[in-house]
């Protein structure tokens, strides 16, 4: 239980840097974010399902999962979820693949940062 903490400390803090350091995971935050807003938007305004249910629809979409508790029943709204899927899968899998890479490329500085301190410890300890 505590290393499933730490991970989502590690996610929260990788995700943080993202936002704040690189322009283009702060865009998919952003594009992603609508994409959510939006089809919660149109599933509550067309299915007339709760704000909750239109949200949690929108997410399972996008990650994929699907339980079919809920679908669309008209025909608007299964063609809105045919393109919803599509471009919410898309953008999900970018970000997702983003973070990962925002995540591999503080550890490989925080792994080159020990690499630096060891070598400069050495050197110091040979100088004296």
């Amino acid at each position: 239980m505590l290393s499933f903490f730490f991970q989502i400390a590690l996610l929260w803090r990788t995700m943080v840097r993202g936002l704040r350091q690189d322009a283009e995971f702060r865009a998919l935050s952003i594009l992603l974010a609508l994409a959510l807003i939006g089809g919660t938007l149109f599933y509550w305004t067309v299915q007339h399902w709760t704000v909750l249910d239109s949200l949690y629809f929108c997410g399972m979409t996008i990650a994929t999962i699907g339980y079919g508790d809920l679908a669309p029943t008209g025909p608007v709204s299964k063609v809105f979820t045919i393109a919803y899927a599509i471009l919410g899968i898309g953008l999900f899998a970018s970000f997702v693949g983003k973070l990962v890479a925002l995540r591999m490329e503080h550890h490989k500085q925080q792994k080159e940062n020990r690499l630096r301190d060891k070598k400069d410890r050495l050197d110091r300890s040979r100088n004296k």
